[in-house]
């Protein structure tokens, strides 16, 4: 009995199951060279499908960049915001508990961060929308966790907060490239490098301050 044409792939392979091979190889693809640079017949070549097979599932190059990008902005807030409702005695720092739930939420795909984080998507466009949606969203609480950090230490700029966003940020960023280049780090891992990276930047810093 033929396999209904709706439900069918190529090759033998059903159609959703197929659809999840194209989000996850668009995934890498718009991560790592970013949504400009990337084209739907990389993508196809990745899956070993046509560009034709692409534009009938997804439709345009934007249309397949916002399937690949809900998913991945929903996972990143709903992650977030578990880790910032955590306050279980004994659990770690927020810091801690945010960047280990990025590090679980991206695991095995790690240039999803720079789906939603990407420069090159076109401005006024409703990829660009819907990325800055799930970006001020992040910042939005990343914002509410420095306004919490910085009132437990009676810091008295109200710049200081707005600052401190963007360094976690940029942080985040960085470390998740790192991570990338280093494929063999686990989630655990990562956080477990984070927590002593912390630790030896408030050992300078205390140091410091023993010596002004």
């Amino acid at each position: 009995m033929t396999t209904p044409p709706s439900k069918a792939g190529t090759k033998g392979v059903p159609r959703a199951a197929r659809e999840q091979q194209v989000l996850a190889a668009a995934t890498r693809e718009f991560g790592r060279h970013g949504y400009e640079a990337t084209t739907m017949a990389a993508i196809a070549a990745r899956v070993g499908v046509t560009k034709p097979l692409l534009h009938h599932y997804f439709g345009s190059k934007q249309e397949l960049y916002l399937a690949c990008l809900t998913p991945v902005g929903d996972r990143l807030l709903a992650a977030i915001r578990a880790a910032m409702a955590d306050h279980a005695t004994g659990a770690p720092p927020t810091p801690l508990r945010v960047l280990q739930a990025l590090f679980t939420a991206l695991d095995g795909r790690r240039e999803a961060w720079f789906v939603l984080y990407d420069p090159t998507l076109p401005p006024g466009s409703e990829a660009a929308r819907r990325a800055a949606h799930y970006r001020d969203a992040i910042d939005d609480l990343a914002a509410t966790g420095s306004a919490d950090l910085l009132h437990t230490t009676a810091a008295g700029d109200p710049l200081d907060a707005d600052a401190l966003k963007y360094a976690w940020r940029g942080l985040c960023t960085a470390l998740v490239r790192w991570w990338i280049n280093h494929p063999d780090q686990t989630p655990d891992a990562m956080t477990r490098r984070c927590a002593r990276l912390f630790g030896a930047g408030g050992a300078v810093l205390a140091a410091g301050d023993d010596t002004a």
